[in-house]
């Protein structure tokens, strides 16, 4: 049959990534000291197309991630995949990124009530000069957490009580090939620098908990960002990161916001 994807394109017009996006699929990925677990995943996946190709061709990505969906995959390794997508496509560099959500149980502070928190994470790959001697993979793990603000300056100027809000830390991390850092870990490291954790379940004793415990430990928007950086500077495996803190104000018809990106 005529193939017209691999005719000849006279734009002259290198295209950078060309691909699919939206893809679901299941992946099986590994947690830290927990049996392996099959999530609902959502692919973008691309190569480099030179000027002189009309067209990819689609159904080899999708051919590639429906054989590769089946390994365990720790985040860094889909490298592999991303590999096998370069070659089959004869591409010379590529890309992707699996969007999924992720559970973690966690349990209430006073009651000890165990349930699922969920999680929107991602893993992302970029290789680039494949098989050349400048050959470069980089490695993203990102994470969004929930948290909760209560404002420093809300409670300094109040005679009883103080706004609090829910707020969203996003991070997306590089390391080393070589190196490994669990979701859980960053996840936890996040929720450490907020007025307080969320939980899936507070029972009585734990929204009283929860709420002074927050009252205690105000933080503006800030803070948090501040907070995270300095444990993501302070990690010796992480060569770059990027932090963005989005508070859902209650008292305002707006977010407070706060960005920072090193390495």
């Amino acid at each position: 049959m005529k193939d017209v994807q691999n005719q000849a394109d006279s734009r002259g017009i290198d295209i950078q990534k060309v691909g699919v996006k939206g893809l679901e699929l299941p992946l099986t990925i590994q947690r830290k000291n927990a049996n392996d677990i099959v999530i609902y995943s959502k692919a973008t996946v691309g190569v480099s197309l030179p000027a002189h190709y009309k067209g990819t061709h689609m159904s080899r990505f999708v051919e590639v991630l429906n054989e590769w969906r089946r390994n365990k995959t720790l985040g860094s390794d889909i490298k592999g995949c991303l590999e096998a997508v370069v070659e089959k496509l004869e591409a010379k560099s590529g890309y992707l990124k699996f969007d999924f959500k992720f559970f973690i149980n966690k349990t209430s502070p006073v009651t000890k009530v165990s349930a699922p928190m969920c999680y929107d994470c991602s893993f992302e790959g970029v290789l680039d000069n494949y098989g050349e001697e400048d050959e470069e993979y980089k490695f993203y793990l990102g994470a969004k957490v929930p948290v909760t603000t209560l404002c420093p300056c809300s409670k300094e100027i109040s005679d009883y009580g103080a706004h609090n809000q829910r707020a969203m830390v996003s991070v997306k991390i590089t390391y080393p090939e070589d190196e490994h850092i669990w979701l859980e870990d960053l996840i936890e490291s996040v929720e450490e620098c907020a007025s307080s954790a969320l939980y899936p379940i507070l029972k009585r004793e734990d929204e009283k908990f929860v709420t002074e415990h927050a009252y205690d430990n105000p933080k503006f928007v800030e803070d948090v960002l501040r907070d995270v950086v300095l444990k993501l500077r302070n990690n010796d495996i992480i060569d770059s990161f990027e932090v963005e803190c989005e508070s859902i104000e209650s008292i305002h018809n707006h977010s407070a916001w706060a960005y920072q990106s090193e390495g």
